[in-house]
């Protein structure tokens, strides 16, 4: 009884689907198990709205054909399907540089080589990846640079009235100095005791164990899943650290207001979304030159910016980030103002160049 409903329910919607004008509506796709590409996704039906692009809900995918799909991540791409589909197809590509030792990577860089033509749209968050993206043999014209943005909404300026109740909620010592490291780093969706080397982890309890002699008082905040790496390695270096697991992805905009700093570590990046974040949010922002850091940040201008596995520098930086303070307010105002600029509302000029030709225009109703 439930197979044969199934494909009468499936062939109603399809002929539904059919009626849509070809390439009319905007499709995007996300895993729903990784919340940062599902709101990535729903900023993007917000932009669309604002370009008055029509657009059909992920559900309608499996349904839809001779439509705009946008997928929210490369990785959709190991699957054969979507280069088989009548749709058009547009693809995010943060990170995965080939010949870094990473099998994924190099089986995903060798399916696009293999299949450029049947892309329609690639979207790289930055200038490193956009170079790569072109060496596959994709046409230029495909390839559109446009960051990981920010919702401001999301975001407000810490002040320190906030800073003080995010501490006292979370039972942060009012004197404790706070680093942030808000990401995944261990392999799978368990505990992560594995490490997920390309996000640095390893690079990071080098770095805060340095610090520990230095800045007493020092104390780690984390969000994420798979932690469990990290955890082990700050309980084996006696440094407290607090994990805090958050149901929705708004929810980090107030555990940043409880540090005095954000440090990002990583030897690979597409963003990291925490680039934007910690400056919208005014927490002085280190980090290796990965991802989108290498475009946004000016040394000494709006963050500080050191070498990927530079330990030495991270920690060097990261000491003085934290004793001077008046110094590092010039460059927190700087930084809101690069946030700023790299809105959500700021790049719809840039995603109406993308989606222009990907998405056919039509009477909006």
């Amino acid at each position: 009884m439930g197979n044969p409903m199934r494909k009468i329910a499936r062939e109603v919607l399809k002929a539904y689907a059919d009626h849509w004008p070809v390439y009319s509506r905007l499709i995007p796709v996300h895993d729903i198990k990784t919340w940062s590409i599902k709101w990535d996704m729903q900023e993007l039906l917000t932009i669309a709205k604002a370009l008055r692009i029509k657009t059909a809900h992920p559900f309608w995918q499996p349904f839809a054909t001779h439509q705009a799909v946008f997928l929210g991540s490369q990785f959709f791409l190991l699957s054969d399907h979507w280069f088989s589909t009548p749709n058009r197809i547009g693809t995010a590509y943060f990170h995965g540089k080939p010949g870094t030792g990473y099998p994924e990577f190099d089986q995903l860089y060798k399916k696009i080589q293999q299949n450029h033509q049947k892309i329609d749209r690639i979207q790289v968050s930055h200038s490193e990846m956009h170079e790569v993206i072109l060496e596959t043999g994709i046409a230029p014209e495909k390839v559109f640079r446009i960051p990981i943005g920010i919702n401001l909404d999301f975001f407000p300026l810490k002040k320190q009235e906030t800073r003080q109740k995010v501490r006292s909620q979370l039972k942060i010592p009012e004197a404790a100095v706070v680093i942030g490291s808000f990401q995944k780093d261990g392999n799978g969706h368990g505990e992560g005791l594995e490490p997920k080397a390309i996000k640095g982890p390893d690079i990071f309890l080098k770095t805060v164990q340095r610090l520990k002699n230095s800045v007493p008082e020092l104390h780690i905040l984390l969000t994420g899943p798979a932690r469990g790496y990290m955890k082990r390695g700050l309980t084996d270096l006696n440094i407290p650290f607090t994990h805090v697991h958050l149901k929705n992805y708004p929810e980090i905009s107030r555990i940043y207001h409880a540090l005095d700093m954000y440090m990002v570590t990583s030897r690979q990046e597409g963003g990291p979304k925490a680039i934007l974040e910690s400056m919208a949010s005014g927490v002085p922002l280190v980090t290796t030159r990965v991802g989108q850091a290498m475009d946004l940040v000016q040394h000494g201008l709006n963050g500080w910016m050191v070498p990927v596995e530079d330990v030495d520098a991270l920690a060097y930086w990261a000491e003085w980030v934290l004793k001077n303070p008046s110094t590092v307010a010039l460059t927190v105002n700087q930084a809101r103002k690069t946030a700023e600029q790299n809105s959500y509302r700021q790049l719809i000029d840039k995603w109406g160049l993308l989606l222009n030709g990907f998405v056919q225009s039509t009477p909006h109703n």
